[in-house]
């Protein structure tokens, strides 16, 4: 079931829709699917494909058009690989602001990418916090290169 955007959603004025989401997290996961780093660590957790780009659908929408269709908790998730690491956030937004480029108009590829920088540097945050390895003071951008 679809919810509608939010009135206010920051998708709403770059012209994002729900195809347009679909194409972007398809587009994109094939060529994560494809990739020697990020590729088994994707295959070796997702049992389902279709099920998992839905759910991924779901979340890009309530991030972008704040639908509120996504229900997880992606930092356990995350926090559950023991292989990730910042080269793993570093190759996935280079993959994802190419894909963004290629498959959204300029204003939409634009906020996708500043909330995939946001959210990556937010997982990696937690990650690092949860392993103890985080340094007081330092921060880690992952801003567009």
């Amino acid at each position: 079931m679809l919810h509608e955007p939010h009135p206010k959603a920051p998708g709403l004025p770059a012209g994002i829709t729900e195809p347009m989401i679909r194409r972007l997290v398809e587009t994109f996961y094939a060529e994560v699917r494809r990739d020697p780093l990020l590729g088994p660590v994707f295959d070796a957790r997702v049992e389902d494909w279709p099920e998992h780009l839905d759910k991924l659908s779901a979340f890009w929408s309530s991030v972008v058009l704040m639908t509120g269709r996504y229900k997880g908790r992606p930092m356990p998730v995350h926090i559950a690989i023991p292989e990730i690491s910042r080269m793993h956030f570093e190759r996935w937004l280079a993959l994802f602001r190419a894909t963004a480029k290629t498959v959204c108009p300029e204003p939409a590829a634009a906020l996708f990418i500043d909330r995939a920088e946001r959210i990556a540097e937010s997982l990696h945050l937690g990650i690092t916090i949860h392993r103890g390895e985080a340094q007081p003071g330092v921060t880690v951008k992952f801003g567009a290169q």
